[in-house]
């Protein structure tokens, strides 16, 4: 057997014998791809202090990942369909890995931020080309075992990121996170062309640029409106933003609905059980990726974790997201798509009204039961809901199946962060007002303090530290009246230093708390919706059958290898 495997699997006479061992290659490159944005979580402490990042720079660090990511997946999924699969997983892993390069060497905000983009393009690549590969790799009947394995993988590469990233923060700087980036790519590459068979659709005509170009035009405007809008205000970017995106939509629609060959037949969503699952992983990604955002904060900065253990911390998470995926393996086929979605969208819905119930005296303890039960939910969800997706689309659309599954999913992570996040910002800004009124705290560290619950802890800091220096000047000044007025400042200093101490705790908490009331709230009502959208078993295969079937595009003749799995 040669080394590297070179025949396309729609030439195998049977199903691929090493299509496993590929998935694990799959999965691997999978976790690379999220972990490189969720391990920035627990770095961005360091970070901030060490490149003196404002608050509009941080989030720019962190979402300069998303915008791409979300923006050009269907684009370069179209793309892989067309040329290689494999070829766009492995040059996906490749900028990826620069990027990562650069991320460790910049010195400065931009760098970062450029760094990140240029990881974002390369994860935009990876996640629609794992999906395409699997479906093409594995035949009907295992596809959906091989799914619930991918999305058990992107369930734990949210709190695996949190994990290495703290191991790594113990003994090295933030650099060392954009360092893993690197070599587990380049094992993913080697494995690639080993294991993975390439992989690409038939002829099927050019590729629609103008309307791949009309929904990064628009994705991007979206998300950059998303981040902006509730983030730092209405002003005239994120409006503008919002009327590009509007306009950029309008004029995707229309060109798709009248192009021969479209990028993605948007006729697609006049199904309910494909509108369904885009919905159910959207909403159910704003809870995840919202509720991972303030936890991994009040972990960090309530309850004084260190990057490490806020990790670890996060793995209940991770193994119940292995249960509930094992359990969904077993359950969906028996009880079907729309029951196990709803129960997991139940689940979320009840995990984020856990976390409404705690407050400024909750301990790590009081949040288990909430991991634990989003996890499991999450095991449930994802699934069948991308296993839904991706059977809507013809043997020739798989990566831009892949790149509609994984569009909604970063979607729903970026509402989730600037949607709950601003929510949780402003609660927790009122809650520090509050909490300090008639206190004597300075205007302007009262506005820093207010700024983010990082910054409420530092300027409670920077004033203790001000009052143990009027405390050795008051000891060193004997009993002179000089010495009292040191003393007393210097008492009222600590009394201030420790009241806001106190106050960004329980402002935060209450914060936490208020916003997961509100993901609830949101997520409790998708839950009604996507029940009412997702059909039952007895229809579920028509309404799959009926949304592959929308374009004459799908092949005439099965490949051979579902023909031999048949």
């Amino acid at each position: 057997m040669p080394l590297f495997i070179n025949e396309p699997v729609a030439r195998m006479p049977q199903p691929y014998a090493r299509r496993w061992w590929a998935l694990l290659v799959l999965c691997l490159s999978l976790l690379i791809a999220v972990m490189a944005n969720t391990a920035l979580t627990v770095a961005a402490p360091d970070m901030t202090g060490d490149l003196d990042l404002s608050s509009s720079e941080l989030q720019w660090v962190i979402d300069a990942y998303t915008v791409p990511y979300a923006a050009l997946m269907l684009l370069l999924g179209a793309m892989g369909d067309k040329w290689s699969r494999r070829g766009a997983l492995v040059l996906g892993l490749v900028i990826l890995a620069a990027g990562a390069g650069a991320g460790a060497l910049a010195d400065s905000p931009t760098g970062v931020i450029a760094a990140r983009a240029v990881m974002g393009v390369g994860a935009a690549m990876i996640m629609p080309a794992t999906l395409s590969l699997l479906a093409a790799t594995f035949p009907r009947e295992e596809r959906a075992k091989a799914i619930t394995l991918w999305a058990a993988t992107s369930g734990v590469a949210i709190a695996a990121g949190p994990l290495i990233a703290g191991a790594l923060l113990t003994d090295h700087g933030w650099a060392s996170t954009f360092l893993i980036d690197i070599p587990v790519p380049v094992l993913a590459i080697v494995g690639a062309f080993v294991l993975v068979p390439p992989s690409k659709a038939g002829d099927q005509g050019s590729v629609d640029y103008v309307g791949g170009l009309l929904s990064v035009l628009w994705i991007s405007a979206l998300i950059y409106m998303i981040i902006e809008g509730p983030g730092f205000g209405w002003g005239t970017r994120p409006i503008a933003a919002a009327v590009v995106a509007a306009v950029g939509l309008a004029a995707f629609v229309a060109w798709e609905l009248k192009h021969p060959r479209p990028v993605l037949d948007v006729r697609k969503f006049a199904h309910r059980g494909f509108s369904g699952a885009n919905l159910a992983v959207t909403l159910f990604f704003l809870a995840v990726f919202g509720a991972f955002y303030f936890l991994t904060l009040h972990l960090q900065f309530v309850l004084a974790y260190d990057p490490l253990e806020t990790g670890l911390r996060m793995l209940p998470l991770a193994g119940a997201v292995f249960v509930g995926s094992a359990l969904t393996g077993v359950l969906t086929p028996r009880l079907g798509a729309r029951v196990m979605v709803t129960a997991g969208m139940v689940g979320g819905t009840t995990a984020l009204a856990l976390m409404a119930a705690t407050g400024s005296a909750s301990t790590y303890g009081d949040f288990v039961p909430a991991l634990i039960v989003l996890g499991l939910s999450l095991g449930f969800a994802v699934s069948p809901c991308t296993d839904a997706i991706m059977g809507a689309f013809p043997e020739s659309e798989l990566g831009v199946g892949g790149a509609v599954n994984d569009t909604s999913l970063e979607l729903g992570g970026s509402l989730g962060i600037a949607v709950l996040g601003s929510i949780l910002a402003g609660s927790y800004a009122s809650g520090v007002e509050d909490g300090t009124a008639g206190g004597g705290l300075p205007p302007a560290a009262l506005d820093q303090a207010q700024d983010s619950v990082g910054a409420g802890g530092g300027v409670a800091r920077a004033l203790g530290e001000q009052a143990r220096r009027l405390a050795e000047q008051a000891a060193g000044a004997g009993s002179s009246p000089e010495a009292a007025a040191l003393k007393a400042q210097s008492d009222e200093l600590a009394r201030n230093a420790g009241q806001l101490r106190h106050t960004v705790g329980a402002a935060f908490s209450d914060a936490v708390a208020h916003t997961s009331l509100v993901g609830a709230v949101i997520l409790g009502v998708g839950t009604v919706v996507v029940a009412a959208l997702l059909p039952g078993r007895r229809k579920a295969a028509t309404t799959v059958t009926a949304a592959s079937g929308d374009s004459d595009r799908a092949e005439e003749q099965p490949r051979p290898v579902e023909r031999a799995a048949r």
